[in-house]
């Protein structure tokens, strides 16, 4: 059976952008992956995003959960890469590592997957699910995974955080009306924000090598080419609309209290856990952690190129 790459959500933000590029590159006459497949997996095969990779060359949707899947599911599928970009909800160390040792015992041999911002993995961070990325770090560096090579990505934040910045445009262009500028990033701390896009083409050149022992065991910081802060955001606002902003609040994350209720919240589901995403952000705040900068591997890769700017332009085409 044909060698398989398997890209656990393949239409989500970054395993598209993995799926695509990752098609690509297995196109050249020079790949040494040449004869492997894409397995890309969603939960919905009709999805427009889902049909436009499944035209692409090389590559086969498929409907299946990647929280279900076992070594059994693996070796059928002759799997022997594999990329994951799990959820962060409160399950998410006790699925992703079930993840993790499913490939392990199917004999995969390499695992590209999407963790957060490098300055925020640690074992005491105030928000549970960096701790949860650091407890898979840590586990796939112990001896029990010793077989299975591993890359963890660790993106600054995706361009989700410009989001408020297009609503508040989008509608300025409807109503020539200005609401509130509500911005989740400080005035003054920069933050280097990355397009999930970018992520996905690192992640991409990494699952092509011929030989992965380079990168095994290590844990890459990616941020976007340009850093910027809340004051950089106004102006790039008031540039496109063509007027100054009336008025602008900081810091402001009154949209993610309905989002986690909606979301995260459940039976048997802590409170005390899920609302402790909305403390991440007050590191980046007050400068308690800095950027880390974008590792030199990833540099050498697929150097990230959109810029904020770029980035806002794109919400704005939505």
């Amino acid at each position: 059976m044909t060698p398989s790459i398997l890209i656990a959500g393949a239409t989500g933000n970054t395993g598209r952008s993995t799926t695509e590029t990752l098609s690509n590159l297995l196109q050249a006459p020079s790949s040494p992956l040449a004869n492997h497949r894409i397995l890309a997996l969603t939960r919905s095969t009709t999805s427009s995003v889902a049909q436009r990779l499944a035209s692409l060359p090389g590559v086969e949707v498929i409907e299946q959960s990647w929280t279900e899947i076992t070594p059994e599911w693996l070796l059928a599928h002759n799997v022997v890469r594999a990329f994951i970009a799990p959820h962060n909800k409160p399950t998410q160390f006790a699925d992703e590592s079930t993840f993790h040792l499913s490939l392990r015992d199917a004999g995969v041999k390499y695992v590209v997957r999407i963790s957060t911002t490098a300055a925020h993995v640690r074992p005491d961070s105030i928000a549970y699910y960096p701790r949860a990325h650091w407890g898979i770090e840590t586990l796939l560096g112990t001896t029990e995974f010793e077989n299975l090579h591993w890359t963890s990505l660790q993106p600054n934040v995706f361009q989700l955080f410009f989001f408020s910045a297009a609503q508040f445009i989008k509608e300025f262009r409807e109503t020539g009306q200005q609401g509130t500028l509500r911005l989740i990033g400080s005035k003054d701390t920069p933050v280097g924000v990355i397009d999930s896009d970018d992520v996905g083409v690192v992640a991409a050149h990494l699952l092509a090598l011929a030989d992965t022992t380079k990168h095994n065991k290590k844990k890459y910081a990616l941020n976007g080419p340009e850093a910027i802060n809340g004051e950089g955001i106004l102006r790039l606002v008031e540039k496109i609309i063509g007027v100054p902003v009336e008025n602008v609040r900081y810091q402001d994350l009154s949209w993610l209290d309905g989002f986690l209720e909606a979301e995260y919240m459940g039976p048997g589901i802590s409170r005390n856990v899920v609302l402790s995403m909305k403390r991440a952000a007050e590191t980046a705040w007050d400068g308690r952690f800095s950027t880390v900068p974008t590792s030199q591997e990833v540099l050498e890769l697929a150097a990230p190129r959109r810029t904020p700017e770029e980035m806002l332009e794109t919400l704005l085409e939505a």
